[in-house]
């Protein structure tokens, strides 16, 4: 479906058929920020010639980020960057403030889309698309359809960081064993396990709810298997009535049939996704599955004893919907994770920020710890290093489902507006706490429709 403006035909080329790859942000943990191993926790600003940078903690990926800057700051003394670590909630609260009050680190961190298209329109940000032109080899490095979401009405505005993360369906191979079971193959077969699960006394699924965004992972499914990527792109593209779609109608509907057969771990709503603890659910054996990112892979790898190991996790693609328009080999989540300039930082600050993109950013040692960390970099040829990894079996599945899918969806919270997407992560909430039904919720997304 062509798009109605500019900056959606170069936002939504990712979710319209790019056969190259790019997922899900880390979406981690709530919080206070805490010092990083780069720097204290502090506002942005900073000297003239000390740039500020900030991020998302959780480890692993904590840590490679602030090797990255580690690694910088020894090459460049004369120009140093400050790196501060916030846990996720209390970032996208944070940064707000910090840019609307003029006031943001020099290196803004982000998962692009309608979140940056804001900072855009403020005039937040600076324009990077004659840098990428000055600086081709820094551009043609990484995956073409990485700079989508880093695109606002055909310019450039952040460099593409980090790894590609599709939304994966997590298993746990020593459960389906005990109780007879196969990983389901379609919808129908998600629905005739559930029965079979509870009478063991195993939750199906895992599910860390109260963070809401891991629901909407499942919704993002649904419409996609039902209906198509169309079904979304309408949503993004402000249709009136989008949301009526007798797709995600039915979408919505099947949601709330599994969550009304118990399908998901008893006081799911009061799980959070920011303390792993959904994670441990499905590694101790007490569900079944888990709808997820790829970064957890790296949290269950270090949490989980031999789970990852000693190949008791099983993974997979969404399975199609029975009678459903969508490709099965269609997956979602975001485009990487981004980096931006503040427009109010130095001049001085602005050159460190600028080299960082050039010399520090997905270096070859960068890309080797985020591959070692379990995800795949959004770097060209990555996967030609993955044979010698622990990891390899994980990194080429995910590697070739971000490179072989034919739609490749961005995360719907990260696609709309930030006052859209809280209106959406909030009536997600209330529909798994079955507070709400399908068709309410779609009339007040609707209400929401382009603000």
């Amino acid at each position: 479906m062509e798009s109605r403006t500019p900056s959606r035909r170069t936002f939504l080329s990712l979710s319209m058929g790019i056969p190259v790859g790019a997922a899900l942000a880390a979406c981690g943990t709530s919080g206070p920020a805490k010092p990083s191993a780069t720097g204290s926790a502090g506002g942005g600003g900073g000297g003239a010639g000390n740039a500020t940078y900030w991020y998302l903690s959780v480890q692993p990926q904590e840590g490679v980020r602030a090797r990255a800057v580690e690694r910088f700051n020894k090459a460049n003394p004369g120009g140093q960057i400050t790196g501060t670590a916030f846990q996720n909630d209390a970032y996208k609260t944070k940064i707000k403030t910090a840019i609307g009050a003029g006031q943001a680190p020099t290196i803004i961190w982000g998962w692009g889309g309608g979140t940056l298209r804001t900072y855009v329109q403020a005039g937040q940000v600076e324009d990077l698309t004659s840098w990428f032109g000055e600086n081709a080899a820094v551009k043609d490095r990484l995956f073409p359809s990485s700079f989508g979401a880093a695109t606002i009405d055909g310019k450039i505005y952040a460099m593409p960081c980090e790894t590609v993360q599709p939304i994966v369906l997590y298993y746990n191979k020593t459960v389906f064993e005990k109780v007879g079971a196969e990983p389901p193959q379609s919808w129908g077969d998600i629905m005739a396990l559930v029965p079979k699960f509870n009478a063991a006394g195993i939750a199906p699924f895992s599910l860390g709810g109260q963070s809401r965004w891991t629901n909407m992972m499942w919704l993002e499914f649904l419409f996609d298997r039902i209906g198509g990527p169309e079904v979304f792109q309408a949503v993004f593209d402000a249709e009136k009535d989008a949301w009526n779609n007798p797709a995600a109608i039915d979408g919505l509907t099947k949601m709330q049939e599994l969550i009304k057969a118990n399908g998901f771990i008893k006081g799911f709503s009061s799980i959070t996704a920011d303390s792993n603890a959904d994670q441990a659910l499905l590694y101790t054996g007490k569900a079944a599955m888990m709808l997820h990112g790829g970064w957890t892979y790296g949290g269950m790898s270090t949490d989980g004893g031999d789970f990852v190991s000693g190949g008791h996790l099983g993974y997979m693609n969404f399975p199609p919907v029975e009678g459903g328009k969508g490709d099965p080999s269609n997956t979602v989540g975001n485009p990487g994770q981004y980096l931006s300039i503040s427009s109010k930082a130095t001049p001085e600050q602005k050159e460190i920020a600028k080299k960082f993109f050039a010399t520090g950013v997905l270096t070859d040692q960068e890309a080797k710890e985020w591959a070692d960390t379990g995800a795949v970099p959004i770097v060209k040829g990555a996967d030609s290093s993955f044979a010698s990894s622990k990891d390899a079996d994980f990194l080429k599945f995910v590697y070739g489902i971000a490179s072989n899918a034919t739609s490749f969806a961005q995360s719907w919270d990260q696609a709309l507006s930030p006052t859209a997407a809280e209106v959406l992560l909030d009536n997600i909430a209330k529909l798994f706490q079955l507070s709400i039904s399908p068709q309410q919720f779609a009339s007040n997304m609707n209400a929401v429709i382009g603000k």
